[in-house]
């Protein structure tokens, strides 16, 4: 594989669950860096999916079933991953006052009661926001939306120290992660978002998104020390889904 295709491949095994190749294959620490500046690329194809899912879908259901197998078929796809670390993240934040103390908690495969209610809380968030997308935005913005959450988890990682002095899931991919495939990410997100909304809507969708990453780079130094795996994936839950919920009101203006 090249030097593109074999990052893509990682990257995309690594955030979906669908195999691209059957060889077995041991990526080293700076082949998974290097694999995060596909992270947005590898987004913009799951978007692709549920875009052409929604048109299929729409001819046979009402709005609120398609919604709903949306949401559904974007857990299936990333194994819930995400789902997982922001869950973990809340019940983190609920249990602990400390980042010694939150920590450990996070790494409880067992979920409580902040953690379930969250996690609640954030599907129903996401399928208000897919309820209330425009028509006219609705093929664009299913399109970027987890291609901007997947860059903000990059920008994150790269900005931030990881908070386990013991190591973890994200700590190899933290390790050689550099601002070139920050760059690239940004890049690729960039074109995808121009291409979506048009080049001045792209550029207050990106300013928003990286105002959005700076404020969870903060709570995160606060509350955890740092970041973890836990806590990219709720970041990029949380940059999801106030991409739905505030992209029909900023383009509203513009």
């Amino acid at each position: 594989m090249g030097a593109v295709v074999r990052p893509f491949v990682f990257a995309w095994h690594f955030l979906t669950a669908i195999p691209l190749s059957r060889a077995h294959h041991e990526p080293t620490a700076s082949e998974l860096a290097a694999s995060m500046a596909w992270y947005p690329l590898v987004g913009m194809v799951i978007g692709g999916g549920l875009a052409l899912v929604d048109m299929a879908l729409t001819h046979l259901f009402a709005p609120t079933v398609v919604n709903a197998l949306l949401i559904m078929l974007l857990v299936l796809v990333t194994r819930g991953l995400h789902q997982d670390g922001l869950a973990d993240t809340l019940d983190g934040l609920a249990g602990g006052r400390t980042p010694a103390e939150r920590l450990p908690i996070m790494r409880d495969p067992r979920i409580g009661a902040v953690g379930a209610t969250g996690l609640y809380l954030s599907l129903l968030l996401r399928y208000a926001g897919l309820m209330a997308l425009p028509q006219a935005l609705r093929l664009p913005a299913l399109l970027c939306m987890p291609a901007v959450g997947r860059w903000a988890m990059v920008t994150l990682a790269w900005a931030s120290p990881y908070a386990r002095a013991e190591g973890g899931l994200a700590a190899p991919f933290l390790t050689h992660l550099s601002s070139l495939q920050v760059l690239i990410s940004t890049a690729v997100l960039s074109v995808g978002l121009g291409l979506a909304f048009g080049v001045q809507s792209a550029f207050v969708v990106l300013l928003c998104a990286a105002a959005l990453v700076a404020a969870v780079w903060a709570g995160c130094r606060h509350w955890f020390g740092g970041i973890t795996g836990d806590t990219l994936g709720a970041t990029n839950e949380l940059i999801e889904i106030v991409f739905l919920l505030l992209v029909p009101l900023l383009l509203w203006f513009l």
